[in-house]
């Protein structure tokens, strides 16, 4: 038989026909508009997962917190254990800062709007290790982000944070969402 739109042909193994199914790939969020609160979360990210991209889009603090991305598993965020740095480029001036609370950038003020991605990779199935990279831009004070963190987790990731240093500053402009696969 023939498949369906969006379907492919896989196999069923030896001597098994080949059947249709659901083609595996990228699965779109629901983008969160950043306009009040002090943190958005995405859970429900379901298991086998192992990339995750989240997207900035206009996104601003109500105060100068740093602005922290965390993963978590069904335990709970992960607050700490987070290895890596972040270094911020303004003209010809680079900052450079080590984080162990997540991945991390400096956004100075918050008048600052922040548009960019971070991505997330499973590194290590067995430790349920993920690495973590940023590019974000401060497009209102003309400056560049980058970062880099690893984070075990204790199972399976099954949801990410988006919040501030503290987590008090709310967020008041912008939205976020994230894809996974």
């Amino acid at each position: 038989a023939t498949g369906s739109d969006g379907q492919v042909l896989t196999s069923a193994g030896a001597g098994a026909p080949p059947a249709f199914e659901a083609a595996a790939g990228i699965t779109l969020g629901t983008p969160v508009a950043s306009t009040s609160g002090a943190t958005i979360d995405f859970t429900g990210i379901p298991s086998g997962t192992k990339r995750i991209v989240v997207g900035w889009s206009g996104v601003s603090f109500s105060g100068s917190s740093q602005p922290l991305i965390q993963i978590g598993d069904a335990g709970g965020i992960e607050t700490s254990g987070y290895l890596g740095g972040t270094c911020k480029i303004q003209g010809s001036s680079a900052l450079t800062d080590i984080q162990s609370d997540g991945l991390r950038f400096e956004a100075a003020s918050g008048v600052n709007i922040i548009h960019g991605t971070a991505v997330w990779n499973l590194l290590d199935s067995s430790t349920f290790t993920w690495s973590g990279v940023l590019n974000m831009s401060i497009t209102s004070s003309n400056y560049w982000i980058s970062g880099a963190t690893v984070k075990s987790l204790s199972a399976e990731l099954t949801q990410i944070r988006m919040t501030t240093t503290g987590g008090s500053d709310t967020f008041d402009a912008g939205k976020i969402n994230i894809q996974y696969e």
